[in-house]
C-alpha cells in the first residue's frame, strides 16, 4: 500500500511517503501477519570513478525474502545487490565499490535482472536507504515508500482513512508506476478499438446469416417454435463458430510465436492468449445479439406469404 494522495491526485510511487505512524497503524491492526516496506528512491550511482548509472534504490529489510525467496537482498550495512542491468552499466562484480550519492557501497551479490521505470534497480537495507534519502533530499526521510502487507486485515478500508494510506493488489499497484501507466495507455486503447471492431463485424455477419435465414425461422415459428428456443439456437451457432475461430487463431499465434527468434520479445502465456480469446468470445456474443432483431419480430404469416408470392 501506499500513502493517500492529495485531493485530485493519483496514486504514485514517486510521490508516496509512509510515516512511521502508518506503519505502526497497519503493524497493530487485528489480521495483519507482518508488514514489510519498502523504500524506492532514484539516484546517480558511479563506479570506478567514470562509469556511471541513473539507477533506482530498492530498500527493503532481512524479512523481504519471505516475500520474494529468489531475490538476492543485502543484509548487512554499506552493502548492496546489482540487478544485472545495472552490474552491466557499471561493470562492478562482487567485492567491488560503487558510490550512490558519495557514500561508498560494496557489492555483494549480482542477482536477477530487475527494472522500474527503465532504470536498472539496486538493492540496499532498508537503513542505508533511508539515510540516502536524508542526504539526497535534504529532508527527514520517511519509514518507507510502500508497505507490503501480509494477511487478511478486518477492515482495510478503515485502516486506509486512520493511516492516511490507500492499499491496492500488486497487480493494480502497477498503475502507481507513471511510466507503466503512459506505456500501456496506447496498448490498451488499441486492444479496445480492436475488440469493438470485432464485436461490429461479427455482428454484421450474424446479421446477414441472420436475415438470409428469415423464412427458415418464420416455418419453425408457424410450426410452434418459441422466440426464447430460436434465440438460444442463433447465439449456440454464433458460440460455436467463435470458439472455433478464437481457438484456431490462439493455435496460429502459438506456432508463429514459437517459431520467432529468441531476440524477438513475444510471451506466450494464459495472460496473452486465453484472456484476450475469451473476450473476443464475449464482444463477439454482444456483436451477435444484436443480429437477433429480424428473430425476435419475425412474423410468421408474412414470411411464408413472401415465400408462396
Amino acid at each position: 500500500m501506499l500513502s493517500a494522495p492529495d485531493e485530485g491526485d493519483t496514486l504514485s510511487f514517486s510521490e508516496s511517503k509512509i510515516t512511521d505512524e502508518a506503519a505502526a497503524h497497519w503493524s497493530e491492526a487485528e489480521g495483519v501477519e507482518s508488514i514489510d516496506p519498502l523504500g524506492i528512491l532514484t539516484s546517480r550511482v558511479t563506479a570506478a570513478g567514470d562509469r556511471e548509472q541513473t539507477a533506482s534504490l530498492f530498500g527493503v529489510a532481512e524479512t523481504f525474502t519471505e516475500i520474494s525467496p529468489n531475490q538476492m537482498i543485502p543484509t548487512e550495512p554499506g552493502t548492496v545487490v546489482l540487478s544485472e542491468r545495472s552490474h552491466e552499466a557499471l561493470l562492478a562484480d562482487v567485492g567491488d565499490e560503487i558510490s550512490i550519492f558519495g557514500d561508498s557501497f560494496t557489492v555483494v551479490g549480482i542477482s536477477q535482472d530487475a527494472e522500474y521505470s527503465h532504470t536498472g534497480v539496486i538493492w540496499t537495507t532498508i537503513d542505508d536507504w533511508r539515510d540516502t534519502v536524508t542526504k539526497q533530499t535534504a529532508g527527514e526521510a520517511p519509514f518507507a515508500t510502500a508497505l507490503l502487507v501480509q494477511g487478511s486485515p478486518a477492515d482495510a478500508g478503515a485502516l486506509d482513512t486512520e493511516a492516511a494510506t490507500e492499499s491496492s493488489s500488486v497487480l493494480m499497484s502497477l498503475m502507481a508506476i507513471e511510466v507503466f501507466k503512459s506505456e500501456i495507455g496506447s496498448p490498451a486503447l488499441m486492444l479496445g478499438l480492436l475488440l469493438s471492431i470485432s464485436a461490429l463485424v461479427i455482428g454484421a455477419f450474424f446479421t446477414v446469416w441472420t436475415i438470409q435465414r428469415s423464412k427458415d425461422i418464420a416455418v419453425l415459428k408457424a410450426l410452434g417454435a418459441s422466440t426464447p428456443s430460436l434465440v438460444r439456437d442463433a447465439l449456440g451457432q454464433a458460440l460455436v463458430v467463435l470458439v472455433i475461430g478464437v481457438g484456431l487463431g490462439i493455435g496460429l499465434t502459438i506456432a508463429a510465436g514459437a517459431a520467432l527468434p529468441a531476440a524477438v520479445p513475444f510471451v506466450i502465456s494464459p495472460l496473452t492468449t486465453v484472456v484476450p480469446g475469451v473476450a473476443m468470445v464475449v464482444m463477439g456474443l454482444i456483436g451477435a445479439a444484436f443480429a437477433l432483431n429480424s428473430v425476435v419480430k419475425a412474423d410468421p404469416l408474412s414470411a411464408l406469404n413472401a415465400q408462396n408470392s
